[in-house]
């Protein structure tokens, strides 16, 4: 979607415009017919049903490396020092990454979940700690994103 108008002119009325490839998409149909508040509603009550932040925690482990076998071994020894995380805490991977490939690099991630924030961020540090000293974590680049935005 690609929104176009102007700003900064209350004296005037004015108009947007918007271009999409789905005009008949039902968030966009929320949108023009119930306003911002009545998309963000909506929105809000899909992202708590699924847990989703902010009714929920997440943290997205990514690592890429030149060599696949150097990412998926970094990612099973994070996943296996994840597994004493404590409840509701919960691991899924590790995956690919939505872009498996990029730039000649091999992408993956793992996902921690947990419906409580207090149980995310009391096991994310300890965690993390135990997963900086690995031998593997040298020949990838990596990083942890929590509650990211995009699963990329």
């Amino acid at each position: 979607m690609q929104v176009a108008g102007r700003a900064g002119r209350a004296e005037r009325a004015g108009a947007v415009i918007l271009q999409t490839h789905h005009p008949d998409h039902p968030l966009l149909h929320t949108l023009i017919g119930g306003g911002y508040r009545e998309l963000a509603r909506s929105l809000l009550g899909e992202r708590r049903a699924a847990g989703l932040p902010p009714f929920g925690s997440m943290a997205l482990l990514r690592a890429e490396a030149a060599r696949g076998e150097y990412v998926s071994r970094f990612l099973e020894a994070a996943v296996a020092r994840a597994r004493d995380l404590a409840d509701p805490v919960s691991v899924h991977g590790p995956l690919p990454a939505p872009m498996p490939r990029r730039a000649g690099h091999v992408r993956a991630q793992v996902l921690i979940e947990s419906p409580e924030r207090q149980a995310m961020q009391a096991s994310l540090k300890p965690w993390l700690d135990s997963v900086r000293p690995l031998p593997e974590a040298r020949r990838v680049r990596w990083s942890i994103d929590v509650d990211p935005v995009e699963m990329g």
